[in-house]
């Protein structure tokens, strides 16, 4: 079975909001064949991502950036773990406030530096999540499962 990990920072009820939604896309039951596996990006390490055939990436545009969260997650993994996850299907969902340029730009260095494979463009919301953001988030977590399952 194909596995899934979703790698999130979600310290608000907006980025859970997100975070829910693409979980949802990403069990849908016509999706066969993919385990969902979610990690706080504090907690994931580099023994999950080896085990992952895909990743979703979450966070919070932070002054202009990725969480803090999430770029611990990739200093912990990218060394360890990028020879091993060459071509490694992903896709990012971004929260922000004022701007997520900044944020999205950062993972994608970092994931293109990984030689991932950016598989969906990134989902980026401004403000409170609206049901176009969910939908998003659902098509996201679809998405990606979808290109690993049966």
């Amino acid at each position: 079975m194909a596995v899934l990990l979703i790698v999130h920072h979600t310290p608000s009820p907006a980025t859970q909001e997100l975070l829910d939604a693409v979980v949802r896309g990403a069990s849908d039951p016509e999706i066969t064949g993919v385990e969902v596996r979610r990690r706080a990006a504090l907690a994931a390490t580099a023994s999950d991502l080896l085990e992952a055939d895909g990743v979703v990436l979450g966070t919070p545009a932070n002054i202009g950036y990725m969480s803090g969260a999430l770029k611990h997650f990739f200093d912990q993994v990218y060394y360890v773990c990028a020879d091993d996850t060459r071509k490694l299907p992903y896709g990012l969902y971004v929260h922000g406030n004022q701007g997520v340029e900044g944020a999205v730009k950062a993972v994608r260095t970092i994931a293109s530096g990984m030689g991932w494979e950016q598989v969906a463009a990134p989902v980026e919301v401004m403000g409170a999540p609206d049901r176009a953001a969910l939908e998003a988030c659902w098509e996201l977590g679809a998405t990606v499962a979808a290109g690993l399952g049966d």
